[in-house]
């Protein structure tokens, strides 16, 4: 489409124009209204003006985007979503090799979520602390004191601040069903 003569090519609508790639040569000039009248335009509008347009990828998305229809929301709503904390990127560097998405590879009864923590008897952030610091079981220990038995990492320790914030995080996590974190994948 760049390649052809700009008379070849195909144009917008005015109400679309501001949409227009810079790289392409406007030959009508946008209306002040333009974005404000796009917000106002009805999904089968707006595509309407992109089918059968050689539109750029990133003018289609942002239409379409920009006409979603009413009721559906412009963002992931919190319920399913929380911003990236420090506990949660603390999570995803040191614990979720094992325990992604609060599961757990190597004992699927020793998960993180909160029936499993009750029942092996872990239910305060200090009891989480304890078992990230120290270890228990088949769970190597992380922090900076914890004397290598066999039971401490090999790897990285954890300050003891890095582990509190990590006892606080599961807690949270556990007791609202492991919710999707913003920036996961998928």
């Amino acid at each position: 489409m760049y390649g052809l003569p700009s008379a070849a090519r195909p144009q917008l609508p005015p109400q679309f124009a501001c949409f227009a790639s810079s790289s392409v040569p406007r030959v009508r000039a946008a209306p002040a209204y333009c974005c404000a009248s796009l917000k106002q335009a009805r999904p089968s509008a707006v595509a309407a003006a992109v089918t059968g347009r050689a539109a750029a990828p990133l003018l289609a998305a942002a239409l379409l985007l920009a006409a979603a229809p009413y009721g559906l929301p412009a963002t992931i709503p919190p319920a399913f979503a929380q911003p990236v904390s420090e506990g949660a990127a603390l999570f995803r560097k040191a614990c979720i090799g094992c325990h992604d998405m609060g599961g757990n590879i190597l004992q699927p009864g020793a998960t993180l979520f909160l029936k499993d923590l009750e029942r092996n008897g872990v239910v305060t952030e200090e009891e989480l602390y304890n078992i990230t610091y120290y270890g228990k079981g088949r769970m190597p220990g992380f922090g900076e004191k914890c004397t290598p038995r066999g039971q401490c990492t090999f790897g990285p320790r954890l300050s003891e601040d890095d582990i509190k914030l990590l006892a606080s995080f599961v807690k949270s996590q556990a007791e609202n069903g492991w919710p999707k974190i913003e920036g996961d994948g998928d």
